[in-house]
């Protein structure tokens, strides 16, 4: 009976590995190939012109990371690319959360607004950021339109050309990367359902009871959101953020179709593309892939291991 369970056994194994192969191969080639061809790509000077004779057994250096940090370019871009994280990161979970709390109550029309708050992050992206640059544009959009007329701006203003704007705020002139903040607010706008959809299911589970009571006991409004409904979206609100850091960290599409990178809104992954399609540099671009892998790599340690954790305390 034991060998008769042992050749069961056997034949499930043999039968897993045999459906799950097509899988193995296409993950094979199509990433884990690229991910060794990258790797010896960073190590070796490699350009467009040189290519064919690139190969996993060239000469292997440093000097396409010494080139990376030794520029003052990566460094300014690594900076953007943290400041436009962390703003967007923030941006679209206070959003989201928001919103949330606004949907949390049943009321007639709330399934249309729930389904209305997934249309940008539905959206393709190309449509959305032609809809955002045809507004924000400063000859012909809305947006200038509405603030010269009735903001009382005294010019149009080009959201996604200018680097620096100087604002006035209670007599002091203030200047603030004008481009970069529009990115970053186009990125909250856009994925901000992501963490309404997270939210507003946790708000769902909460127990009604807890509210009821804290409203018995003449609790205000704020009173009620900041002991008793925010401690239980907290585990929601840390996970929200470690995904929505990694994704935004290597964010390519929504930059370069709004801006090109220009105006002070260059990330790592846009320098990584125009080191490899302007500069033709195939070894550099290589190696500030590897760099921004790296640092990916560490927040999705921490989402690992923060999802850990969260499994063994349920």
């Amino acid at each position: 009976m034991p060998r008769r369970t042992d050749t069961l056994a056997r034949q499930e194994s043999r039968l897993a590995f045999k459906l799950i192969s097509p899988t193995l191969l296409i993950v094979l080639v199509v990433v884990v190939l690229p991910v060794i061809w990258t790797i010896s790509l960073a190590f070796q000077d490699v350009r467009l012109i040189n290519l064919r004779d690139a190969g996993f057994f060239g000469e292997y250096n440093l000097d396409n990371f010494a080139t990376v940090f030794g520029s003052a370019g990566f460094w300014s871009s690594l900076w953007t690319t943290v400041v436009y994280t962390v703003g967007a990161t923030l941006g679209s979970i206070v959003i989201g959360l928001i919103a949330a709390l606004a949907l949390r109550r049943p009321f007639r029309g709330r399934g249309v607004l729930r389904a209305a708050m997934l249309l940008p992050y539905v959206a393709p992206v190309v449509a959305a950021t032609f809809v955002w640059s045809v507004a924000l544009n400063p000859q012909f959009g809305i947006v200038n339109a509405w603030g010269t007329e009735f903001l009382g701006w005294d010019e149009p203003v080009p959201f996604l050309s200018q680097r620096d704007y100087s604002v006035g705020l209670f007599g002091v002139d203030v200047t603030v990367p004008l481009a970069l903040l529009t990115v970053i607010a186009f990125e909250a706008w856009r994925y901000f359902p992501f963490a309404f959809l997270f939210i507003i299911a946790r708000l769902q589970a909460l127990p009604g009871e807890l509210d009821e009571a804290a409203v018995v006991d003449g609790t205000s409004i704020w009173q009620r959101f900041r002991y008793i409904t925010l401690p239980q979206l907290m585990p929601v609100i840390a996970l929200l953020t470690i995904l929505r850091f990694i994704f935004t960290f290597n964010k390519f599409d929504d930059v370069y179709l709004l801006t090109g990178g220009g105006a002070g809104t260059e990330v790592v992954s846009i320098r990584v593309y125009e080191f490899l399609t302007a500069r033709t540099d195939i070894g550099a671009a290589a190696a500030q892939s590897l760099v921004l892998a790296a640092v990916l790599t560490v927040f999705i340690a921490v989402y690992m291991r923060t999802t850990a954790a969260r499994g063994e305390t349920s």
